[in-house]
């Protein structure tokens, strides 16, 4: 594992005291799953910023137009 030093304004540092107090964990833990989840977040906008350039409209409105054209059941109207 590697350390990090950090430094917090003082009223962010008490919310995450009482946050993590709150959530039943470290603040070190706390810090750690919070960084996990930005890190999630941001591949997961890279990765489907790469899979909508694969994508055309012309393939999408090829599949819509297979599409039946069908009123929607009761449960699905708006």
């Amino acid at each position: 594992m590697s350390m990090l030093s950090l430094r917090l304004p003082k009223s962010m540092y008490g919310d995450l005291k009482d946050v993590a107090k709150a959530e039943g964990v470290s603040m070190n833990q706390f810090v750690t799953l919070a960084i996990a989840e930005k890190i999630a977040a941001l591949n997961t906008l890279d990765y489907l910023g790469k899979i909508a350039q694969r994508g055309s409209w012309e393939k999408l409105l090829a599949a819509l137009a297979k599409a039946p054209d069908v009123e929607p059941e009761e449960h699905d109207r708006l």
